[in-house]
This record gives C-alpha cells, structure tokens and sequence, in this order.
C-alpha cells in the first residue's frame, strides 16, 4: 500500500540519467539491425520463483525441454539459416546442462551472462553479487568462457547491479526497454556505464506463446505474432534502428513456435538492409563509432 511517505521518496529524476542514443552508421551494407539472443534458463527459470519446484517434476520438465529438444531444434534452425546469435545462460543450466551448453558454443554462438539462479534483482538483495560472480564462474569453468555481454534474469536491474556488472568488466548489456538503438548507461556518480542493447519488448516469445500450468498468458497463433513481428521489423527498418529478441528455448522450440520462428528470421533474412547479428558484434560496432557520434 502506498503512503505519503513512500510517494514522497520516489526521486525526480529519470530513472536513466544516459543520453539519447548516438547516431552512428551500422555496417556497409545495412542500415538497420537486429540483435538475434534467445535466454536459456532450463529448470532455474521455475525453482528461481519457488525452490520448492525443483521436487516438482512435471513444473520442472518444461524447463528440461530445453536441453532434451528446444535447444538442439533451434541450433539446427540457425544452421540452416546461416545465422549466428547470442545466447544468454543462467550458470544453473550450465552446471545441469553442460552437453547443451557445449553444442551452443561448438555451434559458433555467443554465449552471455544470465545471472546464476535466475534470480529476480531487487535493490539491496544480497543475492546479486553471489549471482555475477557465480554465472562468471561457471562460464570460465565449464566453457572456458568470459562472457561480455549480461542480461539480467526478469529483465530487472538496480543500480547496485549497473556498478557491479562495470567492475566484472561486462562490455554490454541487455535489459532495458527504453530505446531503439544501442547507447551507454551512466553510473549514479556519473562514470559511464556497460552499452544497453535495449530489448524490444514484443519480441519476447514468453509474452505470446508460453505453454506452461503456472502462465496466465494465452497462447497465440502464429498468424498473429509473425504479423506484429514483421510490422514491427519494418518499421524500425524505416527508422535505421535495432531490434533485440528475447526468445526462449523452452518457448520457441516447441513444434508450435518453431514454424513461427523460422518464417520469420527467414523473412528477415530476406532484408538487405537488415544486419541479423551477436551482440559482441553490435557492441563492436557501438564502440567504433562512439567518439564520432558523440560530437555530431
């Protein structure tokens, strides 16, 4: 319930201080993107809302579909299409999934931070910084890999996080929903931040077609998500800018996902002047041109 004393210490103040995002060219040819990522929670996107789940079995098969079939299925699809793509895994799907986690990276695909448990970041928890340190830790362990990009589980973030993730040495991040392009968070004492690849909210396939006992969302044809997906691609392709996937193994890997996902990407394959690409690569790009975006 909110009182006049919690009113009153909402601060007046965007909640983010950065500037608008840089105008800066993409690549010869295109000139317009899209950040192609899908997270990989497998069972820790279940026990993250209730431990109590992981005695569950039935809750917790539909996030073992991920490494069963979801997984390989879209591996096999981005193969197909030539594509590569980032893909963000909680270090918990690491740990109980190497062989899955290993196939992404033998693919060619870049792997980020996903947080450990999957645990939902909220101002003043000490599970944050467990949860960096962990997920770095497994990643190093089990693939060899230090990551440079970050998504936070829940698609949250605090501003204990913003620093934290700066120290580890994170390069971008892949959260926020509050641009169209790529830009550069600035910390609380001014220091500049990771770069956002901000997300665009309707490419997130758990808002659309999630099959699970614990969703209330229903699920909708692929007639009418591929329609709201291609509008949408378009019309950034208009504007020059960058669209960001949120998808998920144990979402768009089911057979009723799937067909949707492939006429899509092979849509957007069709694109000239669209760059479907990782976000190492995206940030790359940013960084490039940054200092001369900057003065224009």
């Amino acid at each position: 319930m909110l009182d006049s004393k919690a009113l009153a210490s909402i601060p007046l103040v965007p909640s983010n201080t950065a500037p608008p995002a840089p105008l800066y060219p993409w690549p010869a040819p295109y000139t317009s993107a899209m950040f192609l990522s899908f997270d990989v929670d497998a069972e820790s996107a279940w026990t993250s809302k209730d431990a109590t789940h992981a005695q569950r079995l039935i809750t917790m098969s539909y996030g073992g579909y991920e490494a069963r079939v979801g997984t390989p299925k879209l591996l096999e699809l981005l193969d197909q299409l030539e594509l590569k793509a980032t893909f963000f895994i909680t270090g918990w799907s690491v740990d109980a999934h190497p062989a899955m986690a290993e196939s992404i990276l033998k693919a060619g695909h870049e792997v980020g931070h996903h947080g450990y448990h999957h645990l939902l970041p909220d101002p003043g928890d000490p599970f944050i910084e467990d949860e960096v340190e962990r997920g770095f830790e497994v990643l190093k362990r089990r693939l060899g890999v230090t990551p440079s990009g970050y998504r936070a589980p829940y698609g949250e973030f605090t501003e204990e996080l913003r620093a934290s993730l700066v120290r580890h040495g994170i390069v971008y991040t892949s959260s926020f929903r509050d641009d169209v392009r790529p830009y550069r968070h600035r910390l609380a004492d001014g220091r500049p931040g990771t770069i956002e690849l901000p997300v665009t909210a309707s490419y997130d396939d758990w808002m659309h077609g999630l099959s699970a006992r614990f969703s209330p969302r229903p699920i909708f044809p692929k007639e009418h998500v591929l329609s709201l997906w291609k509008d949408e691609l378009d019309e950034i392709r208009d504007w020059g800018a960058m669209v960001t996937t949120v998808l998920h193994p144990q979402c768009s890997g089911r057979p009723m996902r799937l067909r949707l996902l492939r006429e899509f990407l092979t849509y957007a394959r069709s694109c000239p002047d669209l760059w479907i690409t990782t976000g190492a690569a995206i940030a790359a790009n940013f960084n490039l041109h940054e200092g001369a975006a900057a003065r224009i």
